[in-house]
């Protein structure tokens, strides 16, 4: 059986306002040629197919465009999709009846039976080639077990599914969309921060050792999870946001013989992310290196921008300079990162009644000197907020 496992298209995300339609068709158009390519048995997209519950009509038009064109192309692939944080579970699962005909299984919804119980059957797809999957879709509040704990409960279910299959024909293949323990996620990156405060760390040992792979979606970097090599991300097909832009993109390919083959197949992003300087600098050095961007207009393919400067004091022209500095680059600018020198604040804390003491402006002053490296703060600056204070008090 051959798989190919993928996770984490966020259609419809808009990068800093700049609309990403044409990267997504671009990567789903690979990914076809991929499938087609390697004769795959199985697709697995393991959540957040949508960057948004509400997704747009267009982001939903790639999105099954997709899935009629590539059935169509491959009669004989199976596609089981899970639904991800960012999806809408009952949308996601909504054109069931008519996708079960095209050979593609969505599940997003924990349905229970009569009784109240998980419906632990529905979680349990069987294999066209023999086997089953256990598509787990992201589990909120009260979608698995009673165990106490997020963690056990997440845990519990896994066990259970797995149980309840074991002795059937056929390897095991799970999917999930979560986050586990042992799994690194990109420093300073919110598209990618943890689902349910501290809670949503699931060990591995959730995933018996005797499952032929468990396909995870939620993080965007591709990785192995605590050194098991067939418990797996595929991460994003694009870099969702700077802090991604070393990621590797592409998917996981899969096949199992007797044993579990594992291969990573790169995709190239048509569209790079820049990060100048290396480390913030003041706006006169950064400019060197704007110098040094490559010359011509902008295209749908134009590398998206971001410049990180070291600001001593306010600068409100800042952006406009950068725009200016630009106007014959081929680049998109996306974000001007302004960082201020970090400092020791050596404040210590106060009660309640000692800060009701405290004039609103010596704070403001006091804040403005720490942040700018002891500067006073303008005149102008200090009439403008002395009105706002003497509005609030009225």
């Amino acid at each position: 059986m051959k798989i190919i496992h993928t996770a984490d298209w966020h259609i419809g995300q808009t990068f800093f306002d700049y609309d990403r339609k044409a990267e997504h068709n671009k990567f789903l158009e690979w990914l076809k040629r991929q499938v087609r390519e390697l004769q795959v048995d199985l697709l697995l997209l393991a959540g957040d197919v949508f960057d948004s519950p509400n997704p747009s009509a267009e982001s939903q038009r790639i999105y099954y465009h997709f899935l009629r064109d590539i059935t169509a192309d491959n009669p004989d692939l199976q596609i089981i999709i899970i639904a991800g944080n960012h999806d809408s579970a009952a949308r996601l699962e909504a054109p069931n009846p008519l996708l079960e005909s095209m050979n593609v299984s969505v599940r997003g919804v924990i349905k229970r039976t009569n009784e109240g119980e998980i419906d632990f059957d529905y979680l349990t797809v069987p294999l066209n080639k023999g086997g089953y999957c256990l598509a787990v879709p992201y589990l909120r509040q009260g979608d698995y077990p009673d165990a106490g704990s997020y963690t056990q409960g997440v845990q519990q279910m896994y066990e259970t599914l797995y149980e309840r299959m074991k002795d059937k024909k056929g390897p095991i293949i799970a999917m999930g969309h979560l986050q586990a323990t042992g799994s690194e996620i990109s420093e300073n990156d919110r598209s990618e921060r943890t689902i349910i405060g501290g809670l949503e760390c699931i060990s591995p040992g959730s995933f018996a050792e005797e499952i032929a792979y468990t396909a995870l979606g939620h993080l965007h970097r591709a990785q192995r999870v605590s050194g098991r090599e067939n418990v797996r991300y595929a991460g994003s097909p694009l870099p969702m946001s700077f802090a991604e832009k070393n990621n590797k993109q592409g998917v996981t390919f899969i096949e199992i013989t007797g044993s579990t083959g594992i291969k990573r197949i790169g995709f190239d992003a048509p569209v790079k992310l820049l990060s100048i300087p290396a480390e913030p600098a003041p706006f006169d050095k950064a400019l060197e290196e704007i110098v040094n961007l490559p010359e011509g207009e902008i295209t749908e393919t134009s590398p998206y921008l971001e410049i990180k400067i070291l600001l001593t004091e306010p600068d409100p022209s800042l952006r406009h300079n950068i725009e200016e500095a630009l106007k014959t680059k081929s680049v998109r600018l996306a974000r001007v990162a302004a960082v201020t020198p970090k400092r020791d604040t050596g404040m210590q804390a106060i009660t309640y009644e000692q800060l009701q003491t405290i004039n609103p402006m010596d704070i403001a002053t006091d804040i403005f000197r720490r942040r700018f490296s002891g500067k006073e703060m303008p005149t102008e600056m200090k009439t403008l907020l002395q009105k706002v204070i003497q509005e609030i008090e009225i």
